[in-house]
């Protein structure tokens, strides 16, 4: 989340292969394309550091998160990471689709830092950036390294993901969990294909991410799902959210977590522009929804958890309240630190 001090040199000097400034920071290394990836550019980097820590005014249900990717090919037009690749000087929107930047070393360096004296192996969170099991790790496979990292020096981790690549770990992840608590997440809000493919194109479809969270709990791992975000008018009523709240419930969730769309800087427009074009009669109704700033007003809110509520009871989702859930820093969160639901 913070790629600030991650610049490096090989042999003394500064490594440049005509990267743009923004990626030279952070010790670009060299840029890659290759054909089983069609359109999509990777700019390998060594890091400095692994570990992120997250400011306390955060409020997030944890301290430390590892990124070994920014930038996703998922492409979900509402991401909130999307600002973050402007730092490198690329722009938030294709550029954050197609652009993906790969920390090589971030294993080798998680490693090292896990092993310091001053570690408290206080809980890491993956996922809560760009997607850890997007397509650029079936190239890179850096997952089962952190994995295997965090577990064998007794750290507990959080892993939410889009990606139906989280499978291929599932052995690994269920031996870690006997050494340590792993907790699972899958996102999932859109159970309508065709939209599923307009605002989110280069996700698994929602039948794939179904049966991921089946065979999360075939593993003997719950698996909780972030129904989030809820984007107005779209995937908000009632037949939308019993319709996917009961495929959730069938496929064995443990609990889910539901909250509204927030837009803030640049994915705002970016949002806004997709808007335009795939559902332009709503245009008028989100300025007026988010004309106070980035989040839904309380009373859309109040109204999208009285939706929910009856629905999480149907389907027996509550799940574990107090459960460490892994989350992005778009939940919004109480002054306590307690997730808000809806």
């Amino acid at each position: 989340m913070r790629w600030a001090g991650q610049a490096v040199a090989i042999n003394g000097k500064p490594v440049d292969d005509g990267a743009l400034p923004g990626l030279q920071r952070i010790g670009f290394v060299r840029r890659v394309r290759a054909p089983e990836f069609d359109g999509i550019t990777f700019h390998e980097v060594l890091c400095k550091s692994a570990l992120n820590k997250v400011p306390n005014a955060a409020l997030l249900p944890f301290r430390y998160t590892v990124n070994g990717y920014r930038g996703c090919s998922h492409g979900c037009r509402y991401c909130f990471a999307r600002p973050t690749h402007e730092y490198l000087d690329f722009n938030c929107g294709s550029d954050f689709d197609s652009e993906v930047v790969v920390k090589t070393n971030v294993v080798e360096v998680l490693r090292r830092e896990l092993h310091r004296a001053s570690w408290r192996r206080e809980t890491v969170a993956l996922g809560t950036n760009t997607d850890p099991y997007q397509r650029a790790e079936g190239r890179y496979v850096l997952m089962p390294g952190i994995i295997g990292a965090l577990a064998g020096s007794g750290t507990p981790m959080s892993i939410l993901t889009k990606g139906t690549l989280l499978r291929r770990d599932l052995p690994l992840l269920a031996q870690a969990s006997e050494q340590v608590p792993v907790a699972l997440a899958v996102s999932l809000a859109v159970c309508d294909p065709e939209l599923q493919r307009d605002v989110e194109p280069g996700t698994p479809a929602p039948a794939a991410r179904l049966a991921l969270v089946t065979a999360i709990r075939e593993a003997g791992l719950d698996c909780h799902v972030m129904v989030a975000p809820v984007l107005p008018h779209l995937t908000d009523s009632v037949e939308h959210l019993d319709l996917l709240l009961g495929h959730i419930g069938a496929a064995g969730a443990s609990g889910v977590t539901v909250f509204g769309l927030h837009l803030r800087g640049s994915t705002r427009g970016w949002f806004l522009s997709w808007l335009g074009r795939s559902h332009p009669e709503l245009v008028g109704t989100y300025r007026e929804l988010y004309r106070r700033g980035a989040y839904l007003p309380p009373s859309y809110r109040e109204t999208l958890r009285q939706r929910v509520a009856p629905l999480i009871a149907k389907y027996r989702l509550a799940g574990d309240r107090h459960e460490a859930v892994p989350a992005t820093e778009s939940v919004v969160t109480q002054p306590r630190g307690q997730l808000t639901l809806f």
